[in-house]
């Protein structure tokens, strides 16, 4: 099974760990790393402000500015501890796997890269929505590991949403195909574990409902790859997409949290 990861530059648990895991399994062709450029970023943050309104911006302003002086530090603690561990359980990749930098997944150099390569499943741990001739490229699907339980979370942060909903049963991560919408290609599995609320950030949260659930993703892996997984049925439920965390809604989730755990 030849297998190919798309990330970005610096998410050292993407770009090392799922990295070194992916190449337990399967032979590892190739890794496409994003190194975004700012006006990119901008783009994205116009985005948000014509999605959600500028008032409503500062909210998630807010948010990022109380993450980074509040809990940034604790979790990357809580990172490298994670990479310490397991790097001594995924060996190294070898060092003639090639790597291509770019500014987007989406560019002709990229999408050349990746098309020399004939990787039959694609892993997309990016922010970055693929077009159509790059997610195309294997013959058996590009995956995303989704925060989120989709389709009700749809977008980059649904566990923080199911959370400060208390929708607590949809907190977890949905591995799916990707298709032309945005998170709304077929599902291929469900994934959790016991997390704490209050002593775990949302971030924490939702790298961990990847990282306690590699071997179960191992075998739904290989069973894409042999024809025998079936996509899951979720017609008829509803379907949302969710932006950046809002610091309102997080102070009420962790007011509501402590309240239920007492």
């Amino acid at each position: 099974m030849k297998t190919l990861l798309i990330c970005h530059d610096g998410a050292e648990l993407d770009q090392v760990v799922l990295a070194r895991w992916l190449n337990s399994f399967s032979n590892l062709v190739g890794i496409v790393i994003i190194q975004e450029s700012r006006d990119r970023m901008w783009r994205r943050v116009r985005r948000e402000i014509k999605r959600i309104g500028i008032v409503r911006f500062l909210d998630v302003l807010a948010f990022r500015f109380y993450y980074r002086i509040f809990l940034v530090s604790k979790d990357r603690r809580w990172e490298r501890q994670v990479l310490r561990e397991k790097c001594l359980v995924y060996p190294d990749i070898p060092p003639d796997i090639p790597i291509f930098k770019t500014p987007s997944p989406n560019t002709q150099e990229a999408e050349t890269f990746v098309r020399s390569l004939s990787p039959e499943i694609i892993l997309a741990r990016s922010k970055v929505l693929l077009k159509e001739s790059v997610f195309s490229i294997p013959n058996r699907g590009t995956f995303v590991m989704h925060p989120g339980i989709c389709p009700e979370y749809r977008n980059a942060h649904g566990c923080f949403w199911a959370l400060a909903n208390r929708d607590l049963n949809k907190v977890g991560m949905t591995l799916l195909r990707i298709d032309k919408g945005v998170d709304t290609g077929p599902v291929f599995g469900y994934f959790s574990y016991p997390f704490d609320e209050i002593q775990e950030s949302h971030i924490v949260i939702q790298y961990q409902v990847v990282l306690q659930n590699l071997d179960a993703l191992r075998s739904k892996f290989l069973e894409i790859f042999n024809g025998s997984a079936s996509p899951l049925i979720t017609s008829g439920r509803p379907s949302a997409a969710w932006g950046q965390p809002w610091m309102t809604k997080y102070l009420g989730w962790k007011s509501r949290a402590k309240r239920d755990r007492r």
